[in-house]
């Protein structure tokens, strides 16, 4: 069966980057994920190829702010993760008609699990390639950030993908990925040399968030601390759990593990 994977580009506040991709996953049935906000050029492809099934990666302000409007107007099967129905009605405003779980057909395309950015997150997989929401980038890296960040999902995520090998990536930010076992592997050694430099931090005596994202970034981080003090708390939570370091989240206290 032919299937016809797409990104359209819509402007989203909440993004990073100040857009989101919608992607149009068109088969026998036609699915609609990430309507992050409207546009004519969205307007005209939902027109054009009709709508059957709206769905999302994550339940992140910059991916679901138009699902509403596009379950209203076409009628379409809203669907969420299942477990995660409260999430998913909170975020978008409509209750969802049927859920889903890792490997089951949402029209086109199959679900699988890709944690670690939410814990709601997953990616859709087409013959064309992954929608991968926020799991991966062309270029830069993907915010893994407490509460909601958690390091080990998102590594194992990654490897995920990357033993399926798909084609192509369609990203929630950015362009598509056409190289996506290289991309998957550079967002993995990313997030392991940020793991060895909090480590490191604390191995050297810093012994809060706030000393180890000042041991651990060497850029300026103007702007961007309070994420930057969120993705340490997340690295801290990971080695917390293996064993690695000793982590009060009430005292903000890290130290060496004995």
């Amino acid at each position: 069966m032919h299937v016809d994977t797409f990104s359209v580009p819509v402007d989203a506040a909440a993004a990073p980057t100040g857009t989101t991709n919608a992607v149009v996953v068109a088969g026998d049935e036609t699915l609609l994920v990430d309507p992050a906000g409207r546009t004519d050029a969205l307007d005209t492809v939902v027109a054009e190829k009709g709508i059957d099934h709206v769905a999302v990666t994550h339940a992140h302000p910059d991916h679901v702010d138009a699902v509403a409007d596009y379950a209203a107007e076409t009628d379409a099967t809203v669907w969420a993760r299942v477990g995660r129905e409260s999430r998913f009605r909170a975020a978008t405003g409509v209750a969802p008609d049927r859920t889903f779980r890792d490997g089951d057909r949402v029209g086109p395309a199959t679900v699988v699990d890709t944690p670690g950015h939410a814990p709601d997150h997953v990616g859709f997989e087409t013959v064309a390639g992954v929608v991968c929401g926020d799991l991966a980038v062309a270029e830069g890296s993907v915010a893994v950030a407490a509460p909601e960040g958690d390091v080990r999902a998102y590594l194992t995520s990654l490897r995920r993908l990357y033993a399926r090998d798909p084609d192509r990536l369609f990203p929630g930010h950015g362009p598509t990925v056409t190289r996506p076992r290289a991309v998957c592997r550079r967002l993995i050694d990313h997030r392991l040399r940020r793991e060895r430099a909090v480590a490191a931090a604390v191995a050297d005596g810093a012994d809060t968030v706030s000393a180890v994202v000042d041991a651990a970034y060497e850029k300026n981080l103007d702007g961007v601390r309070d994420l930057a003090r969120a993705t340490v708390r997340a690295h801290v939570e990971k080695l917390a759990r293996a064993g690695r370091v000793r982590w009060d989240p009430e005292a903000d206290r890290v130290t060496p593990a004995e």
